[in-house]
């Protein structure tokens, strides 16, 4: 019995390492530097743990990311609804150390106001 309670011990350590590693923080956004301008969608990816846009932005292909598509869904924001070609209006913070990536606040489809967080 100790030997599967150690085992469980382990893999409850790992993951809780992996995820803390490969999931992005939100700390590793500049708040201060707030991005407000319109795009269209050149890419989209409505799938957890988080949708996420490509957009272009000051000539150049940047990464977005969005709220999970459960938040998503229920403040009424589909797929369909960001999906390539749509025009939007993003406000966003930069990555402090990736050149093209950011993460949104909010957006906005049709004038209509999508808030994010």
């Amino acid at each position: 019995m100790n030997h599967l309670k150690n085992i469980s011990l382990i893999v409850l350590s790992f993951l809780c390492f992996s995820f803390t590693v490969f999931h992005h923080g939100w700390a590793d956004y500049d708040q201060k530097k707030v991005l407000d301008f319109k795009t269209i969608i050149e890419e989209s990816v409505y799938e957890n743990p988080h949708a996420m846009a490509k957009v272009k932005y000051k000539k150049q292909i940047w990464t977005v990311y969005l709220a999970p598509t459960s938040r998503m869904t229920a403040r009424g924001l589909t797929s369909d609804m960001i999906k390539k070609g749509t025009e939007v209006r993003l406000v966003a913070y930069p990555h402090k150390a990736k050149k093209t990536e950011m993460r949104a606040e909010r957006i906005f489809v049709d004038s209509v106001k999508y808030e994010l967080r």
